[in-house]
């Protein structure tokens, strides 16, 4: 193997081939050491210059479905993200589970009144001490980001609304509007934010309590994780509302969709091991 290999990630950009890369990302969906190292010297001896991340995570996770295959839904959960698609619906409900797990009340798809004009927003999340109002910024390839241009139409929403007083658990104003993207930011936008102080959320952004960091932390996987269901069934499950890997421990309500008693045994066996908060 050459000393020097590059690949190309999602947006078309090269970067370094990065081993430890990719021992994080297998440790990180809890590969036990032999599994990453049997994992690590199989990519290593297939290299070459100018493969893909994705050739990568597909060589990867064949063999991990082999191996261990929770590890593998686990280590799909980026692209299981944007499996949600192709309307952004279902992101916005999982995004409000998220919410609900920090114990927050949700609504979704909410017409509220700035001070010049009325909004539609995606999210709102409250307690006794928080108002939250999210844009949420779905993306059908891992290559897209949430660019500039979004950080600016968002900041001047939240900037409308900031203006207005809401019935939302009592009477108060927005104390806090977040933009949250199931992919990654431009430069630009992260910049533009920080200087304003709107609050992003994305993948890998900020370096701590990112999207990956809820999911895992919260062990709310998304139902597109599960490697037992078909891509038709997981968009018939969608298209109903179950979105939560979670809601997939339900015998009755997977009857109701037509599984068979030995599909449903294995997609619950596999939901049991996969929907649990990381240590």
């Amino acid at each position: 193997m050459p000393n020097e290999i590059y690949v190309v990630k999602a947006d078309g950009e090269k970067e370094l081939w990065s081993e430890d890369k990719l021992r994080e990302s297998l440790k990180r969906a809890r590969a036990g050491d032999d599994t990453v190292q049997q994992i690590v010297d199989h990519i290593k001896g297939e290299l070459r210059d100018g493969v893909t991340t994705s050739h990568i995570y597909q060589h990867a996770f064949y063999l991990l479905h082999k191996i261990e295959k929770p590890v593998a839904a686990r280590y799909s959960l980026r692209r299981a993200l944007v499996g949600f698609g192709p309307s952004g619906f279902p992101f916005e409900k999982f995004l409000g589970e998220l919410f609900r797990a920090q114990g927050y009340e949700v609504a979704t798809e909410q017409i509220v009144k700035g001070a010049c004009v009325e909004h539609e927003v995606d999210v709102v999340a409250w307690n006794v001490e928080k108002l939250i109002m999210t844009e949420a910024k779905f993306h059908n390839e891992l290559g897209a980001k949430s660019d500039l241009k979004v950080a600016l139409y968002v900041k001047a929403r939240f900037d409308d609304l900031s203006e207005q007083m809401f019935d939302y658990g009592k009477r108060r104003p927005l104390d806090e509007g977040y933009l949250i993207t199931n992919t990654k930011f431009t430069t630009n936008a992260i910049q533009y934010g920080e200087c304003v102080n709107l609050k992003m959320i994305g993948w890998n952004y900020p370096l701590r309590g990112n999207l990956q960091d809820l999911i895992e932390d919260s062990g709310l996987h998304p139902i597109t994780c599960l490697t037992s269901i078909s891509v038709s069934e997981k968009q018939e499950l969608l298209s109903k509302g179950v979105v939560l890997c979670r809601d997939a421990k339900k015998k009755q309500l997977l009857k109701d969709f037509g599984f068979k008693e030995e599909a449903i045994a294995k997609i619950t066996d596999e939901a049991d091991l996969l929907c649990q908060p990381y240590a």
